[in-house]
């Protein structure tokens, strides 16, 4: 009898710890749940592209309520051009030659370029999808001399830095072809910089943020087409994503906390001594894959 007097206070014990242990599961596993109710997935916000300088989902989606789209939006009749399989071809042929042409180019013309055509391949890149039709971008155009020059300095700062310390001996060294380093003197000389900039989210007429769906992949087309637009026209650039600038050149463009630099273009014509790297492109059975 003795001995079972003394386990009874031990086996209490230890079942007042197991109670203690089922206890903290299941209020860890309710906070959990509560988390996972709190954020819910948000597979638009393109986890894998983020530039690092993006705010926090909480701050940057808001509550999940009406954005302001119309739920019953208007439809309008359409009809696409048609072409017959003979004129298909040719096109085809002939825009793919156009763009086989492109190629990136350091050494650019300080000619001066009409703004006509650079308002209207900005027009052409704001044609580009965008998810829900948000069209998140804003395109920077910068021509005057001293704001080009502070963007210079700013790039070329944190450039050799890069190049320096955090790159890595083997990107450097993949570079050495290309023979580029931080010294970006076409950002002078190129009578036009644009500055692409992806809105991480926008405003409501009530001031509330509104949703910006897969931001980064939906201006990243658009840049694409931007390209092609300056290609079709005979100008030249370089793209340019300058590491660790993008939060200096926003603050020294005065863009708004929302918007993140994704590009830098110069953009003009290629000097009369400009050269490019002897570079050859994929063939086609190296880039696709017919199932």
């Amino acid at each position: 009898m003795a001995f079972f007097s003394f386990l009874t206070p031990v086996l209490i014990a230890i079942i007042c710890v197991l109670i203690g242990v089922i206890m903290r599961k299941t209020n860890g596993e309710k906070e959990i749940r509560d988390t996972k109710s709190k954020h819910p997935s948000r597979p638009w916000v393109d986890e894998d592209l983020k530039d690092g300088t993006d705010p926090p989902l909480e701050e940057e989606e808001g509550d999940e309520e009406w954005q302001g789209l119309e739920e019953n939006g208007a439809h309008v009749p359409f009809t696409g051009e048609r072409y017959s399989e003979a004129e298909m071809i040719k096109r085809s042929k002939t825009f793919y030659e156009l763009l086989n042409k492109r190629r990136s180019v350091r050494f650019l013309s300080a000619e001066p370029v009409p703004r006509e055509v650079i308002d209207n391949v900005i027009r052409t890149a704001g044609t580009s999808p965008s998810g829900a039709h948000t069209e998140p971008w804003t395109f920077v155009v910068v021509q005057d001399p001293d704001l080009k020059h502070k963007i210079r300095e700013t790039v070329e700062e944190e450039e050799e830095i890069n190049y320096k310390k955090r790159m890595g001996d083997r990107w450097v060294n993949d570079l050495k072809r290309l023979r580029t380093n931080w010294i970006k003197e076409y950002l002078d000389t190129a009578p036009y910089l644009i500055l692409i900039f992806k809105q991480v989210y926008g405003r409501l007429p009530n001031g509330k943020k509104k949703t910006h769906y897969y931001n980064e992949i939906s201006v990243s087309i658009a840049c694409g087409i931007l390209l092609a637009a300056l290609q079709n026209v005979g100008l030249y650039t370089v793209t340019s994503t300058p590491l660790n600038c993008g939060p200096q050149l926003r603050v020294l463009l005065q863009r708004p906390a929302n918007e993140k630099l994704l590009l830098l273009l110069p953009v003009g014509y290629p000097k009369k001594d400009a050269t490019v790297p002897a570079l050859t492109r994929k063939p086609l059975e190296d880039i696709m894959v017919v199932m």
